[in-house]
């Protein structure tokens, strides 16, 4: 199976054992792109995570202009910024200062990319044209119960999650090739209209996807025993018997 074959056949896997409402997104960091893939971004949106709500649907090849408006997603993408955008980037940290929102001395915990891409590329996971850094799921809460402990399973540790801003999820697999997960921040949940109430962010590290894959598919089985499982347990035990585990399991089989 060819490469990117290979990742139609895992965005195939995610959809069905996690019943996604949404497709992967597949985001690739680079310093330069093949000469087919120029940049593409029709309109530089209020904000860089409205590319990956556009990116459920197409391919899009941006470069930092595109992104010149979200100064903080530049600063979390290492993207080089002009001395305007700059100056953006000083006043949107003051305003959130003043807000009590954001302090200066906590700007050094959110996570950077260590290098600095000149293309940041989204695309569906199914017809990524290049192989992902990071792939994003956006999923519901029992679909996170689920990679939690798919996740932690892989990286064989508790999956960080995050808050604001959203878009340092990226920097924060891509530096580390573990999983982590956002609940989103207050701009991301005002610029993206997939982000419902409900609905979080989950990233994998792409180069790990097929690990990644593997365990949520088992967990998801494993899951679909278990809820049969308590569910006899309830309708046991409500209705006044004292069912051992050992029965339990019988009924579960039968």
């Amino acid at each position: 199976m060819g490469a990117m074959a290979a990742y139609r056949d895992i965005a195939r896997r995610l959809c069905d054992a996690l019943q996604l409402g949404v497709p992967p997104v597949a985001i690739a960091l680079r310093q330069e792109v093949p000469a087919e893939l120029k940049p593409n971004a029709s309109a530089a949106p209020p904000s860089g995570c409205v590319f990956w709500q556009r990116a459920t649907g197409q391919t899009l090849v941006t470069s930092p202009r595109d992104h010149r408006f979200c100064t903080i997603g530049m600063y979390t993408h290492n993207l080089e910024m002009t001395p305007a955008e700059q100056a953006d980037f000083k006043d949107t940290l003051e305003f959130f200062a003043g807000l009590g929102y954001l302090g200066a001395e906590e700007l050094a915990e959110i996570p950077t990319l260590k290098e600095r891409p000149h293309y940041v590329v989204h695309a569906p996971l199914e017809v990524t044209p290049i192989p992902p850094d990071v792939v994003l799921l956006f999923v519901q809460p029992g679909q996170a119960l689920i990679l939690a402990e798919s996740c932690q399973a892989a990286d064989r540790g508790a999956v960080p999650v995050i808050g604001r801003p959203a878009c340092a999820l990226v920097p924060m697999v891509r530096n580390s090739g573990r999983a982590a997960a956002s609940l989103g921040c207050c701009g991301a949940r005002s610029y993206v209209d997939l982000l419902a109430p409900g609905i979080a962010i989950w990233a994998l590290a792409g180069p790990r996807l097929d690990e990644y894959t593997d365990h949520i598919e088992s967990q998801c089985r494993a899951h679909s025993k278990l809820v049969r499982f308590h569910q006899l347990r309830r309708q046991d035990i409500e209705a006044g018997r004292r069912p051992t585990v050992k029965s339990s399991l019988g009924r579960l089989g039968s």
